[in-house]
């Protein structure tokens, strides 16, 4: 945090306060994490069944997306750079009384500057929406990137359901702020990798093998980075009920 001091100059004019800001000697260094899958087809597919759709190019596709899915569960939950293990202990709350209420989403916001979207599993959106149908508030949907989403005074909550729950049927809502320029919370990729398919995603063909086999190696390197602690909260503790 930013300190003062006060100092006298020789002149005898009154103090001139100097700000001095405080930073990491040794900032902390993030290592890309790497997803790796290998993708297996056989020739005849490539050669007798590429039309009117390129099957090889479908095949591609539905890796990527399961790559993907595996690469949102672990910026989530990996204990090294994850989102759940990088709140800092000051932007934890709990509920006050279990169920996620307009007062607990509103304690979560006044935690920053400028909150861009919250990140909840679907099931604790659907009980935020039961707390505010049961207080009579109506919180207006936004849209975002065309799709009407659920909200909270104007702050999409948008879902995601890598956040995990427990036996105990509870789970935690995290609050967001992203981009370099906010100081906020950003993804770390490499792009101009070789064979890159998408970027900091690649394909790399292996070969075929002696059963008209072919195989490509698809991998993707990524991470996240919290740039300054309050751009990361988060509410724990929530309840969602049994249905």
């Amino acid at each position: 945090m930013p300190s003062s001091v006060r100092m006298k100059d020789r002149s005898g004019e009154p103090d001139i306060p100097h700000t001095f800001v405080d930073y990491e000697a040794r900032p902390r260094e993030y290592e890309l994490s790497i997803a790796q899958t290998v993708l297996r087809i056989h020739s005849r597919v490539a050669d007798l069944y590429n039309q009117p759709m390129n099957q090889t190019e479908h095949q591609l596709r539905l890796t990527v997306e399961a790559l993907k899915e595996r690469q949102e569960h672990e910026l989530i939950n990996n204990r090294e750079f994850g989102l759940l293990h990088n709140v800092d202990r000051k932007q934890r709350l709990h509920t006050r009384s279990g169920p996620p209420t307009p007062d607990d989403l509103d304690a979560l916001l006044s935690r920053r500057r400028r909150t861009h979207f919250f990140l909840a599993h679907p099931r604790a959106i659907a009980a935020f929406g039961k707390e505010c149908n049961r207080l009579g508030i109506h919180s207006p949907a936004v849209e975002l990137h065309g799709v009407k989403v659920a909200a909270w005074r104007g702050v999409p909550l948008l879902p995601c359901n890598k956040i995990p729950i427990t036996d105990n049927h509870v789970t935690a809502i995290l609050a967001l702020r992203t981009g370099e320029e906010s100081q906020g919370v950003i993804g770390l990729h490499q792009t101009g990798i070789p064979d890159e398919y998408q970027p900091s995603l690649s394909v790399r063909f292996m070969g075929i093998n002696e059963k008209a086999i072919i195989s490509y190696l698809v991998s993707a390197y990524y991470s996240v980075a919290v740039l300054v602690p309050d751009a990361l909260g988060m509410l724990e503790n929530v309840e969602i009920g049994r249905s």
